[in-house]
């Protein structure tokens, strides 16, 4: 099964002077277990898409199914959609309100009529899976974490629903450089133990092309591209400026030492892999000028 849109549109505020087209005949289908990511300019749609992937906005036309369970449907259940899609909004940790850092992850599951035992079972798993030893930090108050911390809390809360797609809004927005990566480790991590679906918007090139497998660029509410990282930052002839959108900085240097005379490969996405590229080259030149 899958999130499957089908001519989608979105318009704000219709029939007033503020109408806007937010969302123009969107169609796309996300897998189970694929990592998306959404990128492109503010204003470009982003927001507007991922929030329909769980029922918080239904379309002005067109359709949403989850799983096959239609969102403009009323017999579908609501509740249940947003299960299995669990959504993180930029600055989650505003949401935080509990007075220690268990009850806020439990919030949810307890909403869901589970038993005692197995809210605990969630939270307890929740938490470690975002490095947050339950031992450690249960009982602790959710406002004594650093932003980083509080981050993953929010995380954790939506985790413990088990949803089957995790789809994450700016998630490293306002962070610290270390803040950043910690949460984006995290993410990975949820990624392979879990095997759930990562829709991912950000505007940080870097970790997105280094994430994602999949992304889609986004332009004033149409998406303009749909493929790989490699072929967007390599293949594509979009032109990605007036998208909002910079060279990862690894395809950057790349480029900038084949202008030197090495004969990189540009498709390379991540530090440890360009560093192994560089490396060897330079081992074989040494070799043959010997």
């Amino acid at each position: 099964m899958s999130i499957v849109l089908e001519n989608v549109t979105y318009t704000y505020m219709p029939d007033t002077p503020y109408q806007r087209e937010a969302l123009r005949n969107i169609s796309l289908t996300i897998a189970p277990g694929e990592f998306l990511g959404v990128i492109g300019h503010t204003g470009s749609g982003k927001s507007t898409l991922v929030q329909h992937l769980n029922g918080l906005l239904l379309p002005t036309s067109g359709t949403v199914s989850v799983d096959g369970m239609n969102l403009r449907d009323k017999s579908t259940d609501s509740k249940r959609v947003r299960q299995r899609v669990g959504m993180v909004f930029q600055y989650p940790e505003h949401q935080l309100f509990e007075e220690t850092i268990f009850d806020d992850v439990a919030f949810g599951p307890r909403n869901l009529g589970l038993s005692a035992d197995e809210v605990a079972q969630r939270v307890e798993s929740a938490m470690e899976r975002v490095a947050l030893p339950p031992s450690e930090f249960a009982t602790r108050s959710p406002f004594r974490l650093s932003g980083g911390q509080m981050r993953r809390v929010a995380i954790a809360g939506v985790i413990a629903l088990q949803p089957e797609y995790l789809v994450l809004d700016e998630p490293s927005a306002g962070l610290d450089p270390r803040g950043r990566d910690e949460i984006f480790e995290q993410i990975l991590q949820l990624y392979h133990s879990t095997g759930m679906a990562v829709i991912l918007v950000t505007h940080n090139m870097e970790d997105v092309a280094r994430l994602a497998k999949r992304l889609l660029v986004m332009n004033r509410g149409r998406i303009e591209f749909d493929g790989t990282p490699a072929a967007l930052f390599h293949d594509s002839a979009l032109p990605l400026h007036d998208f909002g959108i910079s060279l990862p900085y690894m395809t950057e240097l790349l480029r900038f030492l084949q202008t030197r005379g090495m004969t990189l490969d540009d498709t390379l996405l991540t530090a440890d892999a360009v560093a192994a590229a560089i490396q060897s080259e330079l081992t074989d030149k040494r070799a043959s000028s010997c």
